[in-house]
């Protein structure tokens, strides 16, 4: 399995998702994860319950050093929008979390939110000390505007700190027409120009676009408005046509097709995924051994219009 690189941490192409952690029966879907290849797992202050489920399997199975952690902080806090992004909540949230998971360090930190208010410079400082003090190993961002990130990162260089090593927004072949959620950030084409000049790894979240490509919507069924609301464009459809089309060929399905897309970008990508069964795992890992040519996948993504 070829992994990504993340300030010398590998990162395995895959990575899951554990929001929804404390619906499922038990932890059998982290087993047959790691089991398939997997080593990195996402997770975040605001899913209190996953922390607190996946802190105690690591205990149980005493697999800590083979796993890469992913978590997240600043969030605002449930039931609430006021934004907490400073650092007495980037500190609270991060101790909290070491303390539900059982562990010493976090290996990627991530801002889970953005305040465009804040200054980025007491926020690089305290992440710098968390990784000084060994806390974390390195950190990055989710659902900040890249704009953001490079004056954080333009600050970290010139102070000689650590910048942001990763981003982590929304990346899937169906692009957001608008937030999915308050405060989340989609990966528009300026997004994806600049992680290509940059080449920083991007680990994309609802990575299939939400089911998009699952076969259970159509264009005149709007009955589901978030979706509606969020992926129901022309181009879009035509999108989803053309990876039914390339299913069809490769004998695979459509939302494998639409994540074989994330997972080969010109620049360092891995997509976190959320399955509920075996047989959607067991898919999604099958996608790490397809070959699509960078035509189709132009095409696909309405680049060009012949293959």
């Amino acid at each position: 399995m070829k992994k990504i690189i993340v300030d010398n941490i590998s990162v395995s192409p895959l990575i899951i998702g554990t929001g929804d952690l404390s619906k499922m029966d038990g932890t059998w879907i982290l087993d047959e994860f790691v089991a398939a290849g997997g080593t990195t797992i996402d997770m975040a202050y605001q899913y209190t319950n996953s922390e607190v489920i996946i802190g105690q399997w690591m205990k149980e199975q005493h697999n800590r050093e083979q796993l890469i952690l992913l978590s997240k902080c600043a969030h605002p806090l449930k039931g609430e929008t006021t934004p907490r992004v400073h650092p007495e909540a980037i500190t609270h949230d991060l101790l909290i979390s070491l303390e539900r998971l059982g562990t010493d360090y976090i290996d990627l930190y991530a801002l889970h939110r953005d305040d465009e208010s804040v200054a980025v410079e007491p926020i690089i400082d305290t992440l710098n000390e968390h990784v000084s003090n060994g806390l974390i190993r390195t950190f990055g961002a989710s659902n900040w505007s890249y704009q953001r990130i490079q004056q954080a990162n333009d600050y970290a260089e010139q102070h000689g700190l650590k910048g942001f090593t990763f981003n982590s927004p929304n990346l899937s072949l169906a692009v957001a027409l608008e937030a999915r959620w308050p405060g989340c950030v989609s990966a528009d084409e300026h997004t994806v120009q600049w992680h290509h000049n940059n080449q920083l790894p991007l680990l994309s979240w609802s990575a299939q676009g939400g089911g998009f490509f699952s076969g259970a919507f159509a264009p005149e069924d709007r009955s589901n408005e978030e979706m509606v609301r969020v992926y129901y464009s022309e181009p879009n459809w035509e999108r989803y046509r053309r990876a039914v089309i390339l299913a069809d060929e490769k004998k695979v399905t459509p939302t494998q097709i639409a994540l074989y897309f994330v997972l080969h970008r010109p620049f360092p990508t891995a997509a976190i995924i959320g399955p509920r069964s075996s047989e959607e795992l067991a898919q999604s890992f099958a996608v790490l051994s397809l070959d699509i040519h960078e035509s189709d996948l132009q095409w696909l993504n309405l680049e060009r219009d012949e293959r």
